[in-house]
């Protein structure tokens, strides 16, 4: 048995259906694990080939059988002086497999086929994925080391380790693809530490980083030794090679290439997801810029520092869209954002559309009071002209609401909602203002004016009005959504926990009737357990309450 093994981890993003350009980077990457670092193993992420979730994808034969031709072109590029674990859709007599491989000297070694198959929150793998009954474990030898290998899921069960060490590996590769969300790495490096301990096999957990659509891969790598100890997570949200020495004595590693987090806080690691979100979904749908609507207010104020945070100031362009009922605050603070940031800033006021539509409604609206439709109108008048700008002119429009606005529907369809990307989707306001202060202590100077921060939050589509004219105070309604969204209480719950009941009863009635609001609403990057759009996913027509 060899001393020692050097393994180099791919934390790389391998974007969806991009099957011929994933396939050749393997390869690429495969040399460059052998030459450069002298790895005696190189292991990619759980579907590296097809991506991260390919979904419907699955369901075309050509896809499928690109996938195969793909995974064949990688096999018999590899060399002898090195094993690659590289995922893909294995489809064979019928059924579908999410699987990895072991591939030397040209051939397919062994292959992995996916046990535990996650169908809970975003996951649906049970809808495209069979599971194997008859499946042996998966372990080889690697200079007289026996590794194991599982996939991602695999390894929050018992049975799967216990499988492949009972085979005889005594280090085990899991690859994965598990999408970002807070809290998560503490429980995940609570599993390792009792797994490693437990089995005494030390593990490795590489982990895709990038966006996809409203999924963010946080990468954030971690490998333990075989007495449990858990090393630092690599850097989260970052593309680069992970290197390390195994130790086959003393079943531990030893990190010879591994850039850590510096700032691992609940706020840093949000941002971050947020930015990586909006980078790679602009870059992955063919987008270099962006346009928001800049108010003075908090929501779009906190926008405008992710998006510039995430592409750079050059490549955003804020517009002021002020009103009869916009104040000089408001105006002069988007102004004082825009020239800290570097940001072009542009200003369009809406009075000739608002008052064309006045006009043309007026004989129907005659002798009916003015309400919630007038303010309506203002929104859906700032929508159709950013909705204009991006269409003349080329680029993505961001959208700015956030989690608690969507959750009761504190936004208008066709207006303030109109966008392609909803950057504070899964963010309650709560955690925007939280977002906001944290941001404005690192790096330099504050990219958002404190003033901001300070004023009451208002949508100024009348006069004098504050969002708490219509809403419990947003850390009343934060805590009850929170329960009621994220927690999944129920009424009884969250009025035992404190709320005053009817508070309760009319903010869980906005959050039902809003769903068909929320059905409609751009995609955004999810930072949360329970996410609005693929992972909470609630009928329309609804008359459970409770």
């Amino acid at each position: 048995m060899k001393d020692s093994l050097r393994i180099a981890l791919a934390q790389f993003d391998f974007p969806v259906g991009a099957v011929e350009d994933n396939a050749a980077r393997i390869i690429e990457m495969i040399g460059e694990a052998s030459d450069e670092y002298g790895a005696d193993i190189v292991v990619f992420p759980e579907l590296a080939i097809s991506g991260y979730p390919p979904e419907d994808l699955l369901l075309r034969p050509a896809f499928l059988a690109r996938c195969e031709a793909a995974l064949q072109r990688i096999a018999a590029s590899v060399p002898a002086d090195i094993v690659a674990i590289v995922g893909w859709p294995e489809a064979t007599g019928g059924a579908l497999y999410n699987a990895a491989s072991v591939l030397r000297d040209g051939a397919i070694v062994c292959t992995r086929r996916k046990h535990e198959l996650p169908n809970y929150a975003v996951f649906d793998e049970r809808r495209y994925f069979d599971v194997d009954p008859h499946a042996e474990p998966c372990v080889f030898d690697v200079h007289g080391v026996p590794v194991g290998l599982l996939v991602c899921e695999d390894l929050w069960f018992t049975e799967p380790l216990a499988d492949a060490v009972g085979a005889g590996a005594q280090l085990v590769l899991v690859p994965n693809a598990s999408p970002f969300e807070r809290g998560k790495h503490g429980q995940r490096d609570a599993l390792l530490a009792r797994a490693s301990r437990e089995s005494g096999a030390a593990l490795v957990y590489l982990n895709m980083v990038g966006g996809q659509d409203a999924l963010v891969f946080d990468g954030a790598s971690v490998v333990a030794d075989a007495n449990g100890t858990v090393h630092p997570t690599a850097a989260a949200f970052t593309d680069q090679w992970l290197v390390l020495e195994y130790d086959t004595a003393a079943r531990s590693f030893m990190p010879l290439q591994w850039m850590d987090d510096g700032d691992e806080s609940v706020d840093a690691l949000a941002w971050r997801a947020v930015t990586r979100g909006i980078a790679d979904y602009c870059a992955k749908n063919g987008f270099s810029k962006v346009w928001l609507g800049l108010s003075g207010g908090m929501d779009s104020a906190l926008a405008l520092a992710l998006a510039v945070d995430a592409l750079g100031a050059d490549n955003v362009t804020a517009v002021r869209l002020p009103s009869r009922y916009t104040s000089g605050l408001s105006n002069d603070l988007a102004a004082e954002q825009c020239a800290a940031l570097g940001v072009r800033l542009e200003t369009i006021s809406i009075e000739p559309a608002f008052e064309g539509l006045l006009q043309a409604l007026a004989p129907m609206f005659e002798g009916h009071p003015a309400d919630a439709t007038e303010e309506n109108l203002q929104s859906r008048a700032r929508g159709a002209i950013m909705m204009a700008l991006s269409n003349k002119f080329g680029g993505l429009l961001l959208t700015t609401g956030n989690k608690s606005e969507y959750a009761v529907g504190y936004a208008t369809i066709y207006g303030d909602m109109c966008g392609g990307y909803a950057p504070l989707k899964d963010l309650y306001k709560t955690e925007v203002y939280g977002l906001a202060k944290w941001r404005n202590t690192v790096g330099g100077a504050p990219v958002i004016p404190p003033a901001v921060i300070a004023r009451p939050p208002s949508a100024e589509l009348r006069e004098d009005q504050t969002d708490q004219d219509s809403l419990p105070a947003y850390d009343v309604l934060d805590g009850i959504l929170y329960r009621y969204v994220d927690q999944e209480q129920s009424r009884d719950e969250i009025v035992a926990a404190g709320y005053a009941a009817e508070v309760v009863d009319r903010v869980l009635r906005l959050v039902r009737t809003s769903e068909w609001k929320r059905h409609q609403a751009a995609p955004g990057p999810k930072v949360s357990r329970r996410a609005f759009g693929r992972e909470r996913r609630y009928p329309i027509s609804n008359r459970f309450e409770g």
